[in-house]
Parts: structure tokens; sequence; C-alpha cells
């Protein structure tokens, strides 16, 4: 039997809530997690709060590398929009972020595809596909990039060109009406033999994508930052462990060390404030005006 675990989390004019992790989410019904979310949006005010538990509430997910699509009625992706019973590295970063940013199931479900999808429009073309040069520049509505922040002087830099012609092309797809063009792009990392240097700058709920010395591409994965007891973890899902998992930061850094195809990481963090109406634009956001 699972320990239920219990986090003592203060609120403004009370003394205290508890939030109660008792079934993981991938075998909760959408009801429950819908109340589950409405009462976590209520006693966790910081991001940082939120994206440590629900990120908890996936451990010992199941992996499954390609999971989420476009949708039965997708052209070139038919898993659903939404998969809570399997998860990917990409996609279980992207559910954890989506569930912090949210109030009840609905929004959150909403606030997913405009995280997954250059403003929400629902697309192969419109994925955002590469984490560094897709996905965090399309995210910074409630992403910050934190690598020079974290990593100071040890900073290193990176330059890639990344094409969606050639990435789509590796799937046999030859028929994307509308495709970017190859755009060429440089990054911060930290060199894995810094990061545990530079752990203490971390804090729960920073997103971490580990870069490679591959060409056309900087991502390998997509992590998470936990602290537990003062102490660095990875929680991710993990292609080897075949589930989400936690490994302690020091542990980790060292396996990928001896990879020379492994070469640091990136990190960012969700925003403390987002400013959800960016025109008429909500970013998946349900706004109701009071006048």
């Amino acid at each position: 039997m699972k320990k239920n675990r219990w986090w003592l989390i203060l609120i403004p004019g009370l003394l205290c809530a508890q939030v109660k992790t008792e079934n993981p989410y991938y075998q909760m019904t959408v009801a429950a997690i819908d109340q589950d979310i409405r009462r976590v949006s209520v006693a966790l005010a910081e991001p940082a709060q939120r994206m440590a538990y629900y990120s908890e509430r996936f451990l010992d997910a199941p992996y499954e590398l390609v999971c989420e699509g476009e949708g039965e009625n997708g052209r070139y992706e038919t898993q659903p929009l939404l998969n809570l019973q399997q998860v990917n590295c990409m996609t279980y970063c992207e559910i954890v972020l989506a569930l912090s940013l949210s109030d009840y199931y609905e929004e959150f479900f909403n606030v997913l595809q405009h995280i997954r999808y250059r403003q929400g429009i629902i697309s192969m073309a419109t994925r955002n596909h590469y984490t560094m040069v897709d996905w965090m520049p399309a995210n910074k509505w409630c992403l910050e990039e934190i690598t020079k922040k974290v990593g100071a002087k040890d900073v290193r830099w990176s330059t890639r060109t990344i094409s969606h012609k050639n990435f789509f092309a590796g799937k046999s797809i030859t028929d994307i009406p509308v495709l970017l063009p190859d755009r060429t792009a440089t990054i911060a990392y930290l060199p894995l033999d810094q990061v545990e240097k530079h752990a203490k700058a971390l804090q729960d709920g920073d997103i971490v994508s580990l870069i490679q010395n591959q060409p056309g591409i900087f991502s390998a994965h997509m992590l998470l930052i936990i602290k537990k007891e003062g102490k660095p973890y990875f929680r991710h899902a993990s292609l080897s462990a075949k589930k989400v998992l936690d490994q302690p930061l020091g542990d980790y850094i060292a396996a990928l060390s001896r990879n020379p195809r492994f070469v640091g990481m990136s990190f960012m963090r969700v925003k403390n404030k987002i400013d959800w109406a960016d025109g008429s634009y909500t970013h998946g956001k349900f706004l109701v005006k009071t006048k």
C-alpha cells in the first residue's frame, strides 16, 4: 500500500491548508482531476509549488514515445490531443506546466494546446517540435530562459541550423502545406561538469533541456528540477526506465558524463506573473470581464 503524502501550505488569511496526494493522475477520472485542479489552484499560489505538486502526481506514469498527436481526425498523427495515461519527456513537462497555469480541467486542456502549438492552432505544421528553437520562444509568455542567470560566467554557447523540412522528411511527411524556413540559432547552456556546482540556483519546477552535440538539433531530453530535503533531483519521463521517476541530480549528471554526446543543460522557469490578456489572445485562458 502506498503511503499518503501531505504537504502543509501557508495560505494568506489561513493558518494552513492540506493538499493530499492520493491516486496518480494517470489512474484518475477527468472529474476527479478537475476537482483536484480547482483545489490546488486555491491552495498553492506559487508556480514552483504547483509544478512540484503536479509533477509528483505522474510518478511511475508509463512512458510512450509517441503518445499525443492532433486527435483522431488529425492528418498525420492521430494520437489524442491529451494523454494522461502515457507520457514522453516533452508531453510530461507540457502537461505539468499547463496544469500549473490552470484553475480547472477545461482550462488546462486549452492552455496545453497553446503550449504545444503556436497560437493554439492545432496542426503538425504549427506544433512546437524543437525545444530550444520552437517551444521555448513560443512560450516566452509563461517561461523565462534562466541559463545565464543560473550559470553566470560558466555558461557556454552552441549554434545550430534547425530545419523543419528535414524534420518532416525524417517522418516521411512530404506534403506539409506550410513550412518554417531553416533557422540558425545560438543558445546558452551550462556544461555538465558545472551543473551540480550551480544547483543551488535552481528551484522546484525549473524545466531542463539536455543539450547534445549532434547537428541539426539542440535538445536530447527534457526534465524537471525537484528539491527534496534541500537536495536536487531530476524528475522526468525516462525512455530507459519506461516511466516517470526521480533521480538524484549528481548521479544523473555522472551517468550522462560518460556519453560524449551530451554536453550540458539549459534551464527555463515559470514566470511568477503572466499577462494573459495579450491583446485579444489569451493563451487558452478564459478571461471574464467584470465591467
